[in-house]
């Protein structure tokens, strides 16, 4: 498979499309050029929010989006658009999440508060029931990572219990001018132009829809059935060789599904993500005839699910049993 590995016209075109109509629902929730209820408009305003989070952020934070470094560093600041600090998550994603894939004390995304997402976190009565309200959990993540987390990580200089590397003066430009002008867009003018009242309820759906959206999806990745929590030795080192571990702790979904594959960037191939993180998600569906012939001949299980359904049903089943048994 002898290609560019970064963004093709595809990307590009999503990346005006996502950006341009974002900036449209913007402007049409303010002053109200569309007959079509504000409300509606703020719930596609964050599913238009987690798109760009995944079609272009991602692949920039990946430095997969483009060969020139410069461009990576500008549209991973998408990110600081829509309320989050691209700092802090590249440490959080790139360097924990992808190294220590669901490892439990190092991979965040497996640290979830009320939930028990891996067989090493202690057991409580509660989780029986999270295959029910974890559903009400993720409708709030994306509020609490960009109106809590992002701080705590900042004062405290920790990722997760890990010290994060010091942040340049500029970095804490970035984070303090964006965190402003996030505040800005999305606060201030919104509820001067509509009241408080229109505000807040059309804002709430956008935290919620968002913060749905975007769990569920990297969810559906590593909270399945058949996928691993591994533990590390007193080293912190994993005992698996790293391409099995990403393999074992990661599976695909709906691979077959170009819409939904067009509007989440190809984040339902995770396994090819993980292996290949510098490439660009539109290159994920020939790749992965690839690493499937090699999962064979090597005797390395390849996690897949048909549906988007389906995953969501073993993503279901797997909360239940981690929420019943040690």
């Amino acid at each position: 498979y002898n290609t560019d590995p970064t963004a093709t016209r595809q990307s590009h075109i999503k990346t005006l499309l996502f950006f341009s109509s974002a900036c449209f629902i913007y402007f049409a929730i303010i002053f109200g050029y569309l007959p079509i209820s504000r409300n509606v408009l703020w719930i596609l305003l964050g599913l238009n929010f987690a798109c760009i989070g995944f079609n272009i952020m991602h692949d920039a934070g990946h430095n997969s989006y483009s060969k020139n470094k410069i461009i990576n560093d500008l549209l991973v600041l998408s990110l600081n658009l829509v309320g989050g600090s691209s700092y802090l998550w590249r440490v959080k994603h790139n360097i924990l999440h992808h190294t220590y894939t669901n490892v439990d004390g190092h991979d965040e995304d497996v640290a979830a508060g009320p939930m028990r997402l891996h067989r090493n976190q202690p057991l409580k009565k509660w989780h029986r029931y999270q295959h029910i309200y974890g559903l009400l959990f993720y409708t709030a993540t994306y509020a609490w990572w960009i109106w809590y987390l992002d701080y705590a990580k900042y004062f405290s200089g920790k990722i997760n219990g890990h010290t994060f590397p010091k942040m340049k003066f500029k970095n804490h430009v970035i984070f303090w001018v964006s965190k402003i002008f996030y505040v800005g867009y999305i606060v201030v003018i919104p509820w001067y132009f509509l009241g408080f009242w229109q505000f807040l309820l059309g804002y709430s759906l956008l935290l919620i829809v968002c913060g749905f959206f975007i769990s569920i999806i990297f969810q559906l990745a590593h909270i399945v059935e058949g996928v691993d929590n591994p533990l590390i030795d007193e080293d912190n080192e994993i005992k698996e060789e790293w391409c099995v571990h990403q393999i074992r702790t990661t599976a695909n979904f709906a691979t077959k599904n170009k819409i939904l594959s067009f509007f989440i960037g190809g984040l339902n191939f995770q396994i090819e993500h993980h292996l290949f993180p510098k490439v660009n998600h539109v290159h994920y569906a020939k790749l992965q005839p690839y690493i499937k012939d090699a999962c064979i001949e090597k005797n390395v299980k390849y996690i897949e699910n048909d549906t988007f359904f389906s995953a969501f049903a073993s993503h279901l089943r797997r909360l239940k049993k981690l929420g019943t048994e040690a």
